[in-house]
């Protein structure tokens, strides 16, 4: 008889290339969505809000395994905190986390409240892996492509990122869900470490626009954290497949080269 997998966030990035791919290796997957949506492919969806705590009992009911994807803005750690007690209360023997490199390096509230979750993971009482992973290659281009909007695209000086493919996540984190709890693994980066001002030139020249670029100097401890690179790891990390100008070839089109 298979396992049953419960897969928080499902329905974003990481979930939409995760949750099928579970399913095909003949596992039961469930996911947890704040809204009811009936059962398709496969997949069984059950309601339930993390944050305000409410459904989450019954979600994890009878799952081995619990693959926590769901993040937002604000309210990481409480949501988290709320899932890993249920999974503590109701028999689980897996709880996956994925967190983002530099969670206890940067001060700022979205990492802080990562770093939180990943706490709340380990101090569970439930087997745990956790996998911390750079930036995907589609908030980069979110960002970029909201900045070139601008008349003149701001450029934080020091400003380094290694975007990651969310496929090549996706493929990382079904293989450390179908294998044994491993605790914190090496982290997930992308090929090459780009300079924002990179980012920018090559989906510039990716969707043929031109903008002149100004220099800006982030402030205060922030700004010292990201020029001493806290959102890296430059060694012993696992590297993903695929470039940011592999993605821009497929997601923009043009020279990106």
């Amino acid at each position: 008889m298979t396992s049953s997998i419960l897969v928080t966030g499902g329905t974003g990035t990481l979930g939409r290339l995760v949750t099928p791919a579970l399913r095909d290796t003949g596992h039961q997957v469930r996911v947890l969505s704040r809204h009811s949506r009936a059962s398709e492919g496969g997949v069984e969806y059950i309601a339930a809000d993390l944050l305000k705590g409410e459904g989450i009992e019954a979600a994890v009911d009878g799952a081995e395994t619990v693959l926590h994807l769901a993040g937002a803005a604000k309210g990481d750690d409480e949501a988290t905190a709320n899932l890993v007690r249920a999974a503590s209360r109701t028999g689980v023997t897996h709880l996956v986390y994925i967190s983002v490199i530099g969670a206890d390096r940067i001060p700022l509230g979205y990492p802080r409240a990562k770093f939180g979750a990943e706490r709340a993971v380990a101090g569970s009482g439930v087997p745990w892996t956790t996998l911390r992973a750079a930036q995907f290659h589609d908030l980069a281009l979110t960002m970029v492509r909201g900045m070139a909007k601008l008349p003149l695209i701001p450029v934080p000086g020091g400003l380094r990122l290694q975007p990651v493919d969310a496929r090549d996540v996706a493929d990382r984190l079904v293989e450390l869900t179908l294998g044994e709890p491993a605790g914190r693994v090496a982290d997930l980066a992308g090929p090459k470490v780009y300079g924002l001002g990179e980012l920018c030139g090559g989906y510039l020249r990716a969707s043929g626009k031109r903008r002149p670029t100004v220099p800006l100097r982030i402030p205060g401890k922030v700004g010292r954290a990201y020029r001493a690179g806290e959102n890296l790891t430059l060694d012993g990390a696992d590297i993903g497949q695929r470039t940011w100008e592999d993605f821009l070839a497929e997601r923009v089109g043009g020279a990106a080269h």
